[in-house]
């Protein structure tokens, strides 16, 4: 055997491993810009619903008007989204103003006028479309967490990750006191 094949089989077999290495590297960018692409999606969905209040605040009021508390509330709820200076703070703050919708249908209900109203039909039934996309959009976003973690946190990705790539937390479905709460359509 010729004495130039080992060092050829050695570079070889390096090139090959440095272009596994960066292979997986660039394997867990991707997954981790996945991730902030998905949350993305979340954020442009919850801003959409939080475009939608303000119409639905003034038609209630047109028709509730002794509702303030309900409707200040919902108000309320909506700046804290739009305020909330983390993802985790801004799901958070997006289950309140779930539950505050849902209190403001439920008032709703009570006036036959309102139900009617074709202007709250269809602001109700934008947010009904809204709140599905949220969902769809965490569950998505929840879907590349995990490839993203996994991809970091299993071997030969954990060594290739090192300290530079932090595990990232998903969003849970709906908390106890959400699923247990009498379910209004929105």
């Amino acid at each position: 055997m010729p004495g130039w094949v080992i060092p050829v089989i050695v570079v070889v077999v390096v090139i090959a491993v440095v272009v596994w290495v960066i292979s997986i590297y660039n394997g867990i960018v991707t997954a981790d810009n996945k991730c902030d692409n998905a949350w993305q999606t979340i954020d442009a969905q919850l801003q959409r619903r939080s475009d939608l209040i303000p119409n639905l605040v003034e038609t209630v009021r047109g028709y509730a008007t002794h509702e303030s508390s309900t409707l200040d509330a919902v108000t309320r709820a909506r700046a804290a989204v739009d305020s909330a200076p983390t993802p985790e703070a801004k799901m958070e703050a997006s289950n309140v103003l779930t539950d505050t919708l849902r209190s403001l249908f439920a008032v709703a209900e009570a006036y036959p006028d309102l139900k009617a109203n074709a202007n709250f039909s269809q602001l109700q039934s934008e947010l009904a479309d809204t709140e599905n996309r949220i969902s769809y959009a965490r569950m998505s976003f929840n879907d590349m967490v995990l490839e993203y973690n996994n991809a970091i946190e299993t071997f030969p990705g954990s060594v290739v990750a090192g300290k530079r790539f932090k595990p990232r937390t998903g969003f849970e479905a709906a908390s106890d006191a959400a699923r247990q709460a009498p379910q209004v359509r929105f």
